[in-house]
């Protein structure tokens, strides 16, 4: 029997949406690299949420796919032969479309996309890799890593795993701004890697909710649930879709000219009819429909917090041999065969009425009279957020009961 030295991947997404005031410079300019990643990045997050959420039936459902797909490409520059392909192809590439320096260079470039800060948005992303203290990375592959993914290297004290426990946590603490505390739990002393990918993300919504008119409503959980959820009021014109076939209202609400958010409500009880027709000509004809319309919106005020071990969810996507005696990840190190024990995500998603304090004075539209019904979000509905440069998606979830953390 062939020795096996154990790696530990731990994703980190992080997503308070509607807090704080940055200030820096955006970057306009649409990339080339980044939009090849679409439409074979947005698949891999349909197919992902799709699992997820047949997975937990009821429950919120909220991940971050870049975040995923980022970690497990950045993996993937140190596996070869079949291993190699099946982390490929689970993010839906096609391998004779699109090369995987492509691939690689896409996410970089993203990368640096998301790096880009305005007034209304920050995102703060980044990847790291501990390595236990007797392990030597190959140069080629250490290479690839800090000109693709720009991945923070330290070593840490695996055989000691409180020692390294201590360690990884703090620099997630740290990452995320305090938001995730006690990541890393039970190493295995035999770990000999642990990478992490962490995305932390703020908006200030470009027309922002009064919270003078937030108010107490229902919301309607299931046919035998209803709660009491803090409802924002918006008033004005928005970007809206409704779409006849699948029943559903879309509704696009802007961070600024490279993020947005859209909503999807489907019609009671038509909830699972939508997530089975979710594709990517789903997606188009709703971003390419979007009218503005003169509309009182509701909108849950809401923080969702999600936990997920992602071994079985990628195995369904075919994503098999890298958690096998049969990987091959040779191209990381020289010493003992390596093999994919575990694939932790976690993600936190807060939204409120909040934008900056100085355009909160003209943002908000008053009008006297609304000639149609109101949109009321006010049972389980679907959330994208995405960078529109590219149409990669940042976010994706379902909030089907917004007091449930």
């Amino acid at each position: 029997m062939k020795s096996t030295t154990y790696l530990c991947m731990v994703l980190v997404a992080l997503s308070p949406v509607a807090h704080g005031h940055h200030t820096g410079s955006a970057h306009n300019e649409t990339s080339l690299a980044a939009s090849k990643l679409y439409p074979s990045f947005a698949q891999f997050s349909l197919n992902l949420y799709k699992q997820l959420s047949s997975a937990f039936p009821g429950k919120n459902i909220f991940f971050s796919p870049v975040s995923i797909a980022t970690t497990l490409a950045c993996l993937s520059l140190g596996a070869r032969s079949t291993t190699r392909t099946q982390i490929l192809e689970g993010l839906g590439f096609n391998l004779t479309e699109i090369q995987e320096k492509e691939i690689h260079e896409g996410f970089h470039d993203l990368a640096f996309k998301l790096s880009q800060t305005s007034n209304e948005v920050q995102i703060d992303a980044g990847q790291a890799l501990f390595l236990k203290e007797n392990i030597t990375l190959k140069q080629t592959f250490l290479d690839n890593v800090n000109i693709f993914y720009e991945a923070d290297v330290t070593s840490a004290k695996f055989q000691i795993p409180e020692e390294a426990e201590k360690q990884i946590n703090s620099y997630v603490e740290k990452k995320t701004r305090g938001k995730i505390t006690q990541l890393v739990k039970d190493l295995d002393p035999d770990t000999a890697l642990v990478m992490i990918n962490y995305i932390f993300f703020k908006g200030n919504w470009k027309k922002v909710f009064d919270p003078e008119l937030t108010q107490e409503m229902e919301f309607f959980v299931d046919e035998e649930t209803t709660i009491k959820v803090p409802m924002m009021l918006g008033k004005g014109w928005f970007d809206f879709y409704f779409d006849i076939k699948r029943t559903c209202t879309v509704l696009r609400l802007d961070y600024n000219d490279t993020v947005s958010a859209i909503f999807v409500l489907p019609e009671r009880g038509k909830e699972k009819q939508l997530e089975e027709d979710l594709s990517l000509d789903t997606l188009t004809e709703w971003t390419r429909n979007l009218q503005r319309h003169q509309e009182d919106v509701y909108l849950p005020k809401f923080e969702v917090s999600t936990s997920y071990s992602l071994k079985d969810t990628l195995s369904k996507l075919h994503i098999t041999d890298v958690f096998s005696d049969h990987a091959d990840l040779s191209g990381i190190t020289e010493q003992a065969p390596l093999k994919l024990s575990k694939v932790s995500h976690k993600a936190v998603v807060s939204i409120d009425e909040r934008g900056t304090t100085a355009s909160a004075a003209t943002a908000v539209e008053i009008i006297f009279l609304s000639w149609s019904p109101p949109i009321k979000f006010s049972h389980p509905f679907l959330v994208f957020i995405f960078e529109t440069e590219t149409n990669n998606i940042l976010f994706l979830g379902k909030i089907a009961n917004p007091k449930e953390h």
